[in-house]
């Protein structure tokens, strides 16, 4: 027995009406013991709508009311006034052509907290846009026998049980392209920031397969963060995934916005992801791009603390398929997500509240899966595929140092390295506070600058020997004479790689700054005078010998002329200085 066809009108047919509606059914679908079933519907105004094998065609005025506001908030023009507002009201329902599409339609059983469950949609596939008869979207989450689970995009107010949703046969989509480079944009890509509306180039879907190992070169590029104890001793290549994780307030989100000013005039794009963040966070990583005139070439893409789960959800997907766009134009895409670990406790609370099975600390057992087919998309494509990358810098909120907790250990097996800062680091004044022994990048290396390679050198070996040689001192008074200058040595080195926020070094300044420390150059120095001697001399340094520091940063190299020149110009200074005092 098939199920029976549904019509629903305003006024219930005559018998012979029914009869001859029943009659075209029988003929058309095959289905000789096909039956009717009349409901009313007063709120349809008009006109009736039929349900044939799980599809609604709609002939209702309702209906057709429906197609005329779709077709008139799709419209590209702004009318700037009423009488633009006539002409454009006027224009479109000339051209208006209302049309009986079949939809698939469902009933809401029941809403609240962001998720509904519905019937009807039997043909619904995961991850599908569906729209509630106020107009609000939603995206299937969850397949069921006799239902599906939907996270709403949007505002529920005006939905509760027996609304009507529908299937739109497609995958929820963002906006793309060059319009969207210095807005501020919410995890649907609608603009945020108050400067009109965004004319997107096209829209890519947020969830897409990653490429596979085919379509992508190895990393051979640097991309400068500006950083000096990064670009030394953690280096970061065009297409790398490089996870930062630490505590709260150690300065994640500061390392990714130095990282982010640093490609100013180097044509990469940074995409900013801000997942589950304060309101004022966000605004305050903006005005900070804004002052240093690098909001140009940045998106941020804000899914905020007091925006729904779904909408967190979404934003690193979303974010991502903003810079696959140009990566498949053979541009490069700096994208920082901050942070996952937010974005796995947004995804842990719709699939609470979705009712499937939690596993450990709560979280879905596909959890994994969730970041690692987000960074998986981040990667240097070939020519054949674009020629352009997308470098990850996702961030991993820990607490109490606890790398081995389940999300950042899920997300360390999945990137190619990671920046540990330390909160006893952060607190003794070292800026950045990065951990070097934890600190490991297992590709950048081979996209290292030349300069930086070689004048880092023994940079990691040597603050390696200080870290253990100050745990094993700390309760001795009496050191014999190269254990002293081994502690001394790496006093300065310290010293040396803190760096004031919002300031990125250039390759030049980095290679000479590097040189100087490792060649022990300024262990003559006492520790306090250290940075004060070092900025002055760098100054002195740009000024009088610019051409040696261009070709430095032209080249990649610190060579012989540059080396000596340098080494010549510091013992001067030294000099200067201590006559000076």
């Amino acid at each position: 027995m098939s199920k029976p066809c549904i019509l629903t009108c305003v006024e219930r047919p005559d018998r012979v009406h029914q009869e001859r509606l029943l009659t075209f059914l029988r003929r058309k679908y095959g289905k000789m013991d096909q039956e009717l079933e009349v409901r009313l519907d007063p709120e349809l105004l008009g006109g009736f709508t039929l349900t044939v094998d799980g599809y609604t065609y709609d002939y209702s005025v309702r209906g057709r009311m429906r197609q005329m506001g779709d077709a008139l908030r799709s419209s590209e023009e702004a009318p700037k006034d009423v009488e633009a507002l006539v002409q454009t009201l006027r224009r479109e329902i000339q051209d208006f052509h209302p049309k009986a599409e079949a939809m698939e339609l469902g009933t809401v059983l029941e809403i609240g907290d962001g998720i509904a469950t519905a019937d009807g949609l039997d043909r619904a596939a995961y991850g599908e846009l569906v729209r509630f008869e106020n107009g609000t979207e939603g995206m299937v989450m969850d397949l069921r026998a006799d239902s599906v689970g939907i996270i709403l995009l949007g505002d529920e107010a005006g939905l509760g049980e027996g609304s009507r949703v529908c299937r739109t046969g497609r995958t929820v989509q963002v906006p793309v392209g060059d319009a969207l480079l210095g807005r501020v944009v919410n995890a649907l890509g609608a603009p945020i920031d108050d400067l009109g509306p965004i004319h997107a180039a096209d829209h890519y879907p947020v969830e897409r397969e990653a490429g596979g190992v085919i379509t992508r070169e190895p990393v051979t590029v640097p991309l400068q963060t500006g950083i000096l104890a990064i670009d030394a001793m953690v280096p970061i290549g065009r297409g790398q995934r490089e996870l930062i994780v630490g505590d709260r307030q150690t300065g994640k989100t500061a390392i990714a916005v130095d990282a982010m000013l640093n490609q100013k005039d180097t044509g990469v794009i940074c995409i900013y992801a801000a997942i589950g963040q304060k309101a004022s966070s966000v605004a305050r990583v903006q005005e900070t791009l804004k002052k240093y005139r690098a909001m140009g070439h940045c998106i941020i893409v804000s899914a905020a603390a007091g925006d729904s789960p779904s909408l967190q959800y979404i934003a690193p997907y979303a974010a991502t398929a903003m810079a696959e766009y140009f990566m498949e134009r053979g541009r490069d895409v700096l994208i920082v997500y901050d942070d996952l670990s937010k974005h796995a406790v947004a995804y842990r609370t719709l699939s609470l509240l979705l009712k499937r099975s939690p596993g450990r600390e709560a979280y879905p057992g596909d959890v994994f899966y969730l970041h690692s087919r987000l960074l998986e998309r981040s990667c240097r494509v070939t020519k054949e595929y674009g020629g352009g990358s997308i470098t990850a810098l996702p961030i991993i909120e820990t607490q109490a140092g606890d790398v081995s907790a389940y999300i950042p250990t899920n997300v360390i097996s999945i990137t190619d390295g990671q920046i540990y800062l330390e909160t006893g680091l952060f607190f003794a004044g070292q800026r950045p506070a990065i951990n070097v022994g934890l600190s490991v990048s297992r590709v950048g290396g081979a996209a290292q600058t030349k300069a930086v390679k070689k004048s880092a050198g023994t940079l990691r070996i040597d603050l390696a020997r200080f870290r253990e040689l100050e745990v094993f001192t700390q309760f001795s008074s009496d050191l014999d004479k190269a254990t002293q200058q081994t502690l001394d040595h790496g006093k300065r080195l310290l010293e040396l790689l803190k760096q004031p926020l919002y300031q990125p070094m250039s390759v030049s300044r980095q290679a000479v700054l590097l040189y100087i420390a490792t060649q022990g150059l300024l262990d003559d120095v006492p520790l306090e005078q250290i940075r004060p001697l070092i900025n002055g001399f760098m100054e002195e340094l740009e000024t009088r010998y610019s051409d040696v520091l261009a070709e430095v940063q032209k080249t990649g190299d610190l060579g012989g002329v540059a080396i000596e020149t340098v080494r010549a110009a510091l013992a001067e200074y030294k000099s200067r200085a201590a006559a000076a005092q």
